[in-house]
């Protein structure tokens, strides 16, 4: 079971309402890299995770966290849509754009300034799990397999892509109580792309998974002639003095050899024949 606290894990309260960046901040919320994709795909990965002990209480440590995270961010935009204080409030409604966010006339002179039109519409100056332009949060973000090698290397760039977008805004804005959100964000990000290294790491060194990902499959049937060939299909041959050109292979199995022009290996690819009138028409049966 989940229990809740009544206090955020960290600050979320901003300087002063500003519902354009309200809009930005929703792409850490409910875009493809946020913290509502890598809550689901770690609290799926968890139940569904049948390694030892240790992975799944892992798991699940970091995907309640990413609840909390998803609170913060909620907290955070509603903030930011929020009235501004009594005093400074009907100074505030005179300018069109935030009129609209507090109740008032002008939505479409919102839009033009860059508010998201549905925190005036829809949610009533409240976060949504949408991107920030809109598009719905969509459970084809997430991703648990089962096989936890290749879920952990996906966490890892879950992580990178959610901290880079994070740094990204960080700069966007100048509000010392965002920044300050934000940096605790960074920070945790730091910690779980290290953690999934880790993680990653040790599953190799438990042997429960190794590289080539899956290792149940034998390689004895794949077609081991270019198991370790890197192929230049470019007309540059800069690539062949990268270490993924050359020299054993990280998985310790086999050397890698560098092929500046690829022969083509199959058929022209030609299609058989078939009678225009009988074409896409369902074969009947006996």
């Amino acid at each position: 079971m989940f229990i809740r606290h009544n206090r955020l894990q960290y600050n979320a309260k901003p300087d002063r309402p500003d519902p354009v960046y309200a809009k930005q901040l929703q792409e850490v919320l409910g875009g493809q890299w946020g913290e509502i994709s890598v809550m689901m795909t770690y609290l799926f990965q968890g139940w569904n995770c049948r390694a030892p002990a240790k992975y799944k209480d892992m798991i699940m440590d970091i995907g309640t966290e990413e609840i909390g995270h998803v609170e913060m961010l909620a907290t955070m935009i509603a903030r930011l849509l929020e009235a501004s204080p009594v005093e400074a409030q009907e100074d505030a409604a005179r300018d069109s754009v935030i009129g609209a966010v507090l109740g008032g006339a002008n939505v479409e002179d919102a839009i033009v300034a860059g508010i998201n039109p549905q925190h005036v519409i829809v949610t009533g100056s409240g976060a949504a799990p949408t991107d920030s332009v809109g598009y719905p949060w969509t459970s084809r973000y997430t991703v648990a397999s089962g096989n936890l090698l290749a879920d952990f290397r996906f966490n890892v760039t879950a992580e990178s892509q959610g901290r880079l977008q994070v740094s990204r805004l960080y700069q966007m804005t100048s509000d010392s109580g965002v920044r300050d959100m934000l940096s605790f964000l960074l920070a945790r990000d730091t910690m779980h792309q290290n953690q999934w290294l880790a993680a990653i790491r040790e599953l190799e060194e438990d042997g429960l998974e190794t590289t080539p990902c899956p290792s149940s499959f034998p390689q004895e049937r794949e077609l081991q002639d270019v198991s370790y060939k890197f192929m230049n299909f470019s007309e540059g041959t800069e690539s062949r003095s990268g270490r993924w050109a050359q020299g054993p292979a990280p998985d310790g199995r086999g050397t890698i050899e560098y092929v500046e022009t690829p022969a083509a290996m199959g058929d022209d690819g030609e299609l058989g024949m078939i009678d225009p009138r009988l074409q896409g028409t369902p074969k009947m049966r006996s």
